[in-house]
């Protein structure tokens, strides 16, 4: 056929919706469009004109629509299989009216193509044809394309409310059956309103996004607090399965331009888009927006050539070994693998690479833990712990990549609600998770949360309270001081401490007692550079302090940074000055005394110095 005829023979598609839904065969395996692309209108007539249908299975992703297929007085017609649950099927899913297929999001057009997942009937939305007779799938590429191609029988409605998109969204009119006009508004998903939850996960999982970085998120409130915290960050690309509004402010702003991607540099890759008619607006003949097929986007090898790759994914729960539970709750089926595993995988083997499972810490108004000592009973596994790397709630970032499970644990549960800390340290223990002595967690005051802060030579390091688990971080920065710098610390050749004195170091009350270290990021994971801490004295409410510096990072205004932060800390809890004992030839030390702002005085004693600072009025 000739390119030019398309006109003529595009009329002779031309049939209503109920004249379509008769084309279709009984028991046929029908495919619908997913998410926002929806073809509302011959969903709609499958129900109210199907009555020559029996034994048809329909399968889909996610869709927005209202499913009247699974409808109980529809039993005898229609079957769905489930490749994601939505809310719109959930019900008949765990009633058991629906299947559900568990498959990895990158593997359905392979399935769909070799006929394993056999496709008789694809029911779609396309734009109008342009001038060459091209329609374009609009904002739903994902596992149609696939379809569309393996499908004895394709059926679409013709919209010019879709948005016309790029990439390998485009359909030869030769190659659908029927077409179905129609003038519907394209579905649309509000973004939730975000909570405090919500904005402190957010937080902490931009604290892991460096500039440059590719990112992928998916649905809900956190993805919408990620990229919202976003804001002053740098050359930020989009390679993802799905596209929301939350990227429309930070593509304006210049945050997100693509720039620094290493595969397909400047265009946001994604295989479906979904949120409101902005979006859709704005999406619409973009040249920077590619939609591809999900065996592309969601392909694990394809996704590792982004480097900085940062995959952010949520979870319904975490056990303590790392195990993550998303499809299922309470032993029921409830959403889906979808891409989670995919890109997980992708980030890890990307270079500079992270993947991210971020969470609420609790759920039901608070009432139930949602990281746990063990998943419940009949909770369906959907990353293993041995693909997990980074796990955040809203207290925190745990990096569980290449630790033993007596690590995770006790990382997890600091991330955990304070109110289940005790409950998963007593169950930890029972299980043999950690050590008999492992002490619980305890809560910084607020306004002592960690601040990222830039040294003169461009180099970052984080300040924040010191852990329970950085008992081992900090034994490795002591064994690995010099002679010279253990020496000035301790006055005296002496071994690391054993592991009931690190223990003592790292379990602080955040009151009499404070710590604070500094910490790096990098491929190898966080490491712990240098610790500064605090005792109070009752009688004179004065407070005893140290500082410890890693011989790398001397003389590099790291030890500066944190007897600042302290100094900020001690002040605001109304500690009247410090106090230190400072070897004569450290004058190192003294520096960082100098330079902090308190009042110094000092006085030489047999080789020492007695410190005494005061902060100013």
């Amino acid at each position: 056929m000739l390119e030019s005829d398309w006109a003529s023979r595009y009329d002779g598609k031309l049939l209503s919706a109920r004249e379509a839904v008769g084309k279709i065969p009984a028991g046929s395996r029908i495919l619908i469009g997913s998410g926002a692309a929806e073809p509302v209108t011959l969903v709609e007539s499958l129900a109210e004109h199907g009555g020559h249908l029996s034994d048809n299975d329909i399968v889909h992703l996610l869709t927005l629509g209202s499913a009247p297929y699974v409808r109980p007085e529809f039993a005898g017609r229609f079957r769905h299989s489930a490749f994601f649950i939505g809310p719109n099927v959930r019900e008949a899913v765990q009633a058991g009216r629906a299947d559900f297929t568990p498959v990895f999001l990158s593997e359905i057009p392979r399935l769909i193509r070799s006929r394993r997942a056999r496709i008789d009937v694809a029911l779609l939305q396309v734009t109008p044809p342009d001038a060459r007779g091209y329609v374009s799938l609009g904002v739903s590429v994902d596992i149609v394309r696939a379809a569309v191609e393996a499908a004895d029988l394709v059926i679409a409605e013709v919209n010019p409310l879709m948005p016309r998109t790029f990439g390998d969204s485009f359909v030869q009119i030769d190659d659908i059956d029927w077409l179905v006009p129609v003038q519907t508004p394209i579905l649309e998903l509000e973004a939730e309103p975000l909570d405090d939850v919500s904005i402190a996960i957010g937080r902490h999982v931009a604290g892991l996004v460096p500039h440059g970085a590719t990112l992928q998120t998916g649905i809900g409130k956190i993805p919408h607090a990620v990229m919202a915290a976003l804001k002053n960050h740098e050359d930020l690309g989009i390679h993802t399965e799905m596209l929301s509004d939350s990227v429309i402010d930070l593509v304006l702003s210049g945050v997100i331009n693509g720039r620094k991607k290493t595969l397909l540099p400047r265009k946001l890759v994604t295989s479906f888009v979904m949120g409101t008619r902005r979006l859709y607006d704005w999406v619409n003949e973009n040249p920077a927006v590619e939609l591809r097929p999900s065996d592309f986007t969601n392909d694990p090898f394809v996704i590792a050539q982004n480097e900085r790759m940062i995959a952010i994914n949520s979870a319904l729960a975490v056990d303590l070994t790392g195990q993550v539970a998303a499809d299922t709750l309470w032993g029921r089926f409830f959403s889906g693998i979808g891409g989670q595993v995919d890109f997980i995988r992708g980030a890890a083997r990307s270079s500079q690479g992270k993947p991210i499972i971020a969470l609420p810490s609790t759920a039901q108004g608070g009432t139930v833990s949602r990281i746990q000592t063990v998943l419940d009973a009949g909770a369906g596994v959907v990353t293993s712990r041995g693909d997990v790397h980074w796990v955040v709630t809203e207290y925190g970032a745990a990096d569980l990549w290449g630790k033993n499970v007596r690590q995770r644990a006790a990382a997890l549960i600091e991330i955990a609600h304070p109110d289940f800390r005790a409950e998963l340290v007593a169950q930890a223990k029972a299980r043999k998770y950690v050590l008999p002595d492992q002490r619980l967690p305890r809560v910084p005051p607020r306004g002592e949360e960690a601040v990222d802060l830039e040294l003169e030579s461009k180099a970052k390091i984080s300040i924040r309270p010191i852990r329970i688990s950085d008992e081992e971080p900090l034994r490795a920065l002591l064994y690995a001081l010099s002679d010279d710098s253990r020496y000035q610390r301790f006055h005296a050749h002496v071994c690391p401490p054993g592991h009931e004195q690190l223990l003592r170091w790292v379990d602080v009350d955040h009151d009499e007692c404070v710590a604070l270290v500094a910490t790096t990021v990098s491929d190898a994971g966080e490491e712990l550079i240098a610790v500064a801490r605090y005792d109070v004295d009752k009688a004179s409410g004065r407070a005893d302090v140290s500082v410890v510096v890693a011989d790398a990072w001397q003389n590099r205004g790291v030890g500066t940074l944190l007897f600042r932060r302290l100094a900020e800390v001690a002040r605001a809890r109304g500690v009247a000055g410090f106090r230190a004992d400072v070897l004569a030839n450290n004058g190192r030390m003294l520096a960082i005394f100098n330079k902090s702002g308190l009042q110094v005085g000092t006085r030489l004693d047999q080789g020492t110095y007695r410190v005494n600072m005061a902060f100013p009025q």
